[in-house]
């Protein structure tokens, strides 16, 4: 969709109008009548779920006036700024806070959440900063995601292989003093309950300079359980069993004899404490409580069998899950589960408000899961201004709000603004043949806008 026009403040917006194709044949959006006043649509967020939504609504209806807000200076939110460098082809990522852990010792330096990780590599502005040590033999990610394994396989990837990624030179320069040499991925739960994909895990199978470690008594019995479980789990659960049991092929025993860093899977493992180095100033490892299963597939639950273990380490990082904030009292929320109260988009008791993302539905899905959940939020908000039960009348729309920045002395930030940024960072990455070389200081993209 190329805009007509972004503006943002710390709140931006990017509107569009579209016009009926000439020509077309019959549709669901021919049915609204052209001498209804255009409606105002607001989308917050211009990452996925955002775009999804508008894009459907443009679609759908020929004189819709769409206007994207978005909070940061550079738009497409965690599509920039939440995926693995290496993997540009994946946008999976989606919420605007981490789960804490809530557990003794979280607070130490060297404990980060996994989002402020990649966040950090990836050129999110408010990670700039985060400078993790990793100057440690051993990192710990606690949880056993699709994150999880990114993380894992950022830290562990020969830094030559991420040279020509969008990956920043900050995070870059990190990676190469890196002494990280294995990276444990934890999980509460055992190899039936997962939630990596087998593509991610392939990944990581076959990472250049690297073996796995996988205990073979973890599996034990599990060759009869995956019969009858879905093909997408079995097959996961299969390569899981081959690589933890199997004695691998001459070629790839030769690689793992010349790999100089491992990483493996904990099953049956549930964080409890972080502990201090003897001075107290930094992570020196974490305490572990062996957990076992209650109940069978995927709906079984860990349960403490009362046992601990100790695993040193330097690093701490938590995968254990993402969730959302609440963005305003007027606006309900759910803090348990992390989401807007709604009934397939629509905000519970706040007609002509609407949710979509991971705040409608929780942390769960890849893009093309919030693909199809956009689609029908903005379906739902079609149906319900045909059946005209949302406000009618004129609706200033922007021009309400660029009155208000203007009476605060805001300017907002263009869309051709956005566009001599993105030329700066291309230009900035060309010279080392990367795709891009991200801005991460705010006051530097203002200044290079002459403001």
């Amino acid at each position: 969709m190329a805009p007509r026009c972004w503006r943002w403040w710390h709140w931006s917006a990017w509107r569009r109008t579209r016009p009926p194709p000439a020509g077309s044949t019959p549709s669901f959006r021919q049915q609204f009548s052209t001498q209804e006043q255009p409606p105002q649509i607001c989308v917050v967020g211009s990452g996925p779920a955002g775009f999804y939504t508008a894009q459907h609504l443009l679609k759908h209806h020929p004189r819709a006036h769409v206007d994207i807000y978005e909070k940061q200076l550079v738009p497409f939110g965690l599509v920039r700024f939440g995926v693995a460098p290496d993997h540009p082809e994946v946008k999976s990522y989606g919420a605007e806070d981490h789960q804490a852990l809530e557990i003794p010792g979280e607070e130490l330096p060297g404990v980060f959440s996994a989002r402020a990780f990649v966040g950090w590599y990836n050129g999110l502005p408010e990670n700039r900063e985060l400078a993790p040590d990793l100057s440690c033999d051993t990192a710990v990610i606690l949880g056993q995601g699709n994150v999880a394994l990114d993380v894992a396989r950022i830290l562990l990837t020969p830094p030559e292989h991420l040279e020509k990624t969008d990956i920043t030179e900050a995070a870059l320069g990190v990676l190469r003093q890196s002494r990280v040499k294995t990276v444990w991925i934890v999980g509460r739960r055992g190899p039936m309950q997962v939630a990596f994909t087998i593509k991610e895990l392939r990944e990581m199978i076959q990472l250049p300079g690297t073996r796995p470690i996988l205990d073979p008594a973890d599996f034990l019995g599990l060759q009869d359980r995956i019969k009858e479980v879905p093909r997408q789990r079995k097959r996961l659960t299969e390569l899981l069993l081959r690589t933890a049991t199997e004695k691998p092929g001459v070629e790839e025993a030769a690689r793992q004899a010349l790999a100089s860093r491992t990483w493996g899977l904990r099953f049956f493992r549930s964080p409890q404490r972080v502990l201090p180095s003897p001075d107290g100033r930094r992570v020196a490892g974490i305490r572990l409580a062996v957990t076992r299963l209650e109940g069978v597939g995927e709906a079984a639950r860990a349960a403490p069998t009362g046992d601990t273990e100790d695993l040193p380490c330097g690093l701490v990082l938590s995968s254990v899950g993402y969730k959302s904030r609440p963005i305003d009292p007027s606006v309900p929320f759910d803090p348990k589960l992390g989401v807007i109260p709604n009934m397939e988009g629509r905000v519970i008791d706040v007609p002509g408000l609407y949710c979509s993302g991971w705040v409608k539905r929780g942390p769960k899905g890849v893009i093309a899961t919030t693909m199809t959940d956009s689609f029908l939020t903005g379906q739902m908000l079609m149906q319900d201004l045909k059946a005209g039960l949302l406000p009618s009348g004129p609706r200033p729309g922007f021009a309400a709000i660029e009155a208000l920045l203007s009476s605060r002395g805001v300017r907002p930030v263009s869309f051709s603004d956005w566009e001599k940024l993105d030329a700066e960072e291309v230009s900035r990455g060309k010279g080392a043949g990367k795709p891009r070389e991200k801005l991460l200081d705010p006051q530097e993209m203002l200044r290079l806008l002459g403001r």
